[in-house]
């Protein structure tokens, strides 16, 4: 890489910085990057920069949002006594990828996880409890992983949600469409067998 002029260094040793981007894709990335036209290079760098200075959280649910409310908080038609906890942003998008969720959102940022040191004031579950004591939610659908970080956060959240007059519900988990029996893990078969339902 030291034959590569200084200003190229510079730019692969950024990219290399990204995740899941190793030494030759920055590299080829690097020299894609020098053959686009200087226009498509500063829409680039402006859409970087856009990205750091524009983006918030949401006041609300605390999803990533480029306005002080959230388009979904702000959307009327959203049922808005209906709370979804989710562990991230990129949670919410694909439960909101399905169509089937028509509610609002509350974004932990994270999960539980005591060998980590995260603990329930490192994510936002006493702002969820604000919301919840305010009135401001009549179900909450825990839809956190089913791995056991999330696990113990849904049982955590559902413990804390106990003391107020709501419904509190939890995502199924078990067989994926098109999943095969004997490949499938011991946990996921697990929650199928326990959660199966009349058909």
């Amino acid at each position: 890489m030291n034959q590569y002029p200084q200003s190229i260094r510079n730019a692969i040793n950024q990219l290399v910085r990204l995740p899941g981007i190793g030494q030759r894709t920055a590299e080829r990335l690097a020299m894609h990057l020098l053959r686009t036209s200087e226009k498509d290079i500063n829409n680039l760098a402006r859409s970087l920069v856009d990205l750091k200075k524009q983006t918030v959280l949401c006041s609300k649910c605390f999803t990533l949002s480029d306005s002080p409310l959230c388009r979904i908080c702000r959307d009327p038609s959203r049922t808005q006594t209906l709370l979804c906890v989710v562990e991230g942003p990129a949670e919410m998008m694909a439960v909101e990828n399905t169509g089937a969720y028509n509610g609002i959102y509350h974004v932990l940022h994270g999960v539980l996880s005591p060998m980590d040191g995260i603990g329930p004031d490192d994510i936002r579950i006493n702002e969820l409890i604000k919301r919840v004591g305010q009135g401001e939610a009549t179900e909450i659908v825990l839809a956190t992983s089913t791995q056991v970080e999330g696990e113990a956060t849904a049982a955590y959240l559902a413990e804390r949600l106990k003391p107020y007059n709501i419904t509190v519900t939890r995502i199924a988990s078990g067989m994926p469409v098109g999943g095969d029996l004997k490949y499938t893990d011991p946990v996921t078969l697990k929650n199928a067998m326990e959660k199966r339902h009349a058909i």
